[in-house]
């Protein structure tokens, strides 16, 4: 059974975006395994509350992402 497992920082995406995402996902698998496999495909959309994950030895929020994204002057 293919089996998909997102992790996204709470609060970023819509109900909209996480069905898009199971959506594309499942086409995905399909694409490479054949249709049989839609019916058993999971995908599984996991929202992490702020502060919960990291990246090179550092806690990220979603403020520390803005604060990176926003464009310098």
């Amino acid at each position: 059974m293919p089996f998909a497992n997102y992790k996204v920082p709470q609060g970023t995406l819509t109900a909209e975006q996480k069905e898009e995402i199971i959506h594309k996902t499942t086409d995905l698998f399909a694409h490479y395994f054949g249709e049989d496999v839609r019916p058993y495909t999971m995908v599984l959309v996991d929202e992490v509350v702020d502060g919960g994950w990291g990246r090179a030895d550092e806690t990220l929020t979603l403020a520390k992402m803005q604060q990176q994204q926003a464009p310098s002057d």
